[in-house]
């Protein structure tokens, strides 16, 4: 059977969701290793597979439908975020104008929590939560003839009726999964503005986090399982992990394909010592360039010495605010002290650090706080500072806070990009302040000399240099 991935064109709105994390607009271009492991394991199941990458391909709808119409595929399989549900269900209702007896396949979080809206007709399923075993079932009996109705984990339309079977049980390892499937997307060249060098690739060594920000929506994947999860045990879902054994033996691989940088896309990478430092050694030794996500108060004197020797270029704290009050109303189960012990330990070690803002994630939070939060994260002298505005995501604490207290406009909630807008409002701190709280605070930092400095040493080459001064365009101006 042909199965066809496809990153369609922008036909609603007028930027492109970002799918790898979910609650952005594309800034530059990062290859959604959620998707590719699903391509590869419809690859490993015998379906023929291509991946349609309109985006970066810069294809219009119009030659998107001309090609397909032409070359057709059995399935079509979208990885639908927040920010392109609309844009994604209009793009269902194209293809099937033009190819009517064609599946669509709809995975990912936006398919996950709206899934009514996604039945756009009984040709289109939406796959919840974790998707890998439910489409390798669901194409082995849609290609067999079989009824596939009563595969777990999905949800369809018949009739007029909403039809949802029971939940497929997560993964307990990850290390029954193929390699992804990235040779599928080697004709894109995709850089990471933090790491500043190519062949550069993403990579996963677990799922989910445990701890409870009221406010948090990790990666597109892990929000699609907690939403399903969630829903099922009113509870966040239990963590999977691949062994060190298999996380070693894909970094040798990419090493010997050319590979020079990967950013691992963990919502926590850092778990503890024994299992960092084994991967630290194999990034030592092959002189992979990397980064990854981490929580502060994992930062040890020993798990910071391992970083620094291991070609570790970057590290993402999310510290959302230096206030303990706000730190405490939102779970976030850290201090303003724990903040500076893992930058100072990480410094130490030449570690580069990339500090998260969140701003607007409490009724605590006002103008001054958000002033003092992002002059104290200035003064720390780390390598980047990135600030977005809170969004009240449904199927987080946040959400049901928001909409219970009325904060949220029009009390509902309509997908935004963190990066830019708000569509919360606080008694005493509105949408719009934040708003241009944010794009000033982000308007001094990256235009400031310290920081263009610091960046334009770090670059090996005039096309290095022209991509992070049109990704900085982006993220400023849209």
């Amino acid at each position: 059977m042909k199965v066809s991935f496809l990153v369609p064109p922008v036909v609603v709105g007028t930027h492109p969701a970002e799918r790898s994390s979910g609650c952005t607009s594309v800034v530059y271009a990062t290859p959604n290793i959620y998707e590719l492991q699903v391509a590869a394991c419809v690859e490993q199941a015998g379906h023929e597979v291509r991946y349609r990458d309109c985006i970066n391909h810069a294809e219009s709808i119009e030659c998107l439908l001309e090609n397909e119409n032409t070359t057709p595929a059995d399935v079509y399989m979208m990885w639908t975020v927040n920010l392109s549900v609309d844009n994604d269900i209009e793009i269902t209702r194209r293809l099937h104008a033009v190819l009517p007896d064609a599946w669509v396949v709809l995975l990912g979080p936006g398919a996950t929590y709206f899934s009514h809206k996604c039945h756009v007709d009984e040709h289109t399923i939406v796959v919840h939560g974790e998707p890998e075993q439910t489409v390798v079932e669901l194409l082995e009996k849609i290609d067999k003839g079989e009824e596939w109705q009563d595969t777990a984990g999905i949800s369809y339309l018949q009739g007029e009726e909403h039809k949802r079977t029971p939940m497929r049980p997560l993964m307990k390892t990850l290390d029954e999964l193929p390699v992804p499937a990235r040779h599928l997307v080697c004709d894109i060249e995709y850089r990471n503005p933090k790491l500043k060098l190519t062949p550069y690739v993403t990579m996963v060594t677990s799922r989910n986090c445990p701890f409870r920000c009221i406010y948090c929506v990790p990666s597109s994947l892990t929000f699609a399982r907690e939403i399903d999860y969630k829903e099922h045990y009113n509870r966040k879902p239990p963590i999977s992990f691949r062994s060190v054994e298999k996380v070693q033996e894909e970094i040798r691989m990419l090493h010997k394909q050319g590979i020079r940088a990967i950013g691992f896309m963990d919502d926590n990478f850092i778990w503890n010592e024994e299992r960092t430092g084994a991967i630290c050694e194999v990034m030592r030794e092959t002189g992979i360039l990397w980064g990854c996500q981490a929580r502060v108060d994992a930062i040890t004197e020993n798990i910071a010495k391992m970083l620094g020797e291991s070609g570790c270029r970057y590290i993402d704290l999310g510290v959302e605010s230096f206030n303990d009050d706000i730190l405490g109303y939102v779970h976030k189960g850290i201090t303003s002290e724990q903040i500076y012990s893992a930058i100072r330990l990480l410094q130490k070690y030449n570690v580069p650090v990339k500090l998260n803002i969140l701003i607007g994630t409490s009724p605590l939070e006002t103008s001054q706080t958000i002033k003092d939060t992002i002059h104290k994260a200035k003064k720390l002298k780390v390598n980047q500072l990135m600030i977005n505005i809170v969004s009240p995501f449904p199927g987080t604490e946040f959400y049901k806070t928001a909409l219970e207290n009325g904060w949220i406009e029009n009390n509902e909630y309509v997908p935004t990009d963190v990066q830019r807008n708000s569509i919360l409002n606080y008694p005493h701190l509105s949408a719009r302040e934040m708003e241009k709280l944010l794009f000033r605070s982000n308007l001094s930092y990256f235009l400031s000399p310290s920081f263009v400095w610091k960046q334009l040493r770090q670059f090996h080459s005039w096309k290095d240099f022209t991509h992070a001064l049109r990704t900085l365009k982006v993220k400023l101006f849209g």
